[in-house]
């Protein structure tokens, strides 16, 4: 895993790099949160869809909102990069609006409107 921050004003975003699944489970979330703050003092994170394992994108498992909760909890913002149209449950595509329309998670198309969005809340 690498992690690199993108500083924009005072708004720092830690961009979350791996090419293996980083978070199958709740304490794999607040490991990651306690990583970015520990070593590099941010709280808004950028990672990858495919980072995530697909048990996320099924809502019945109430893994995402445990997930998101954690996040929450922890005054952390987080955007998710990714493909999202291969999903075709409307509760994931209401859940995905209703998250791009808030100020603390996002999913998003690319890295640029990840930043975007964090930077800006």
């Amino acid at each position: 895993m690498n992690i690199t921050v993108n500083q924009k004003g005072t708004s720092e975003v830690a961009i979350v790099e791996s090419g293996d699944v980083l978070i199958r489970e709740v304490q794999d979330a607040l490991d990651l949160m306690a990583n970015v703050r520990y070593a590099h003092d941010c709280d808004k994170i950028v990672i990858r869809k495919e980072n995530l394992t697909e048990d996320f994108f099924e809502l019945r498992t109430k893994l995402a909102g445990d997930i998101l909760q954690k996040f929450t909890n922890y005054h952390v913002k987080l955007a998710i990069v990714g493909d999202f149209s291969q999903y075709d449950s409307k509760s994931l595509r209401d859940f995905i609006y209703e998250c791009n329309h808030g100020r603390h998670f996002f999913f998003v198309a690319d890295e640029q409107a990840a930043l975007d969005a964090l930077h800006g809340v």
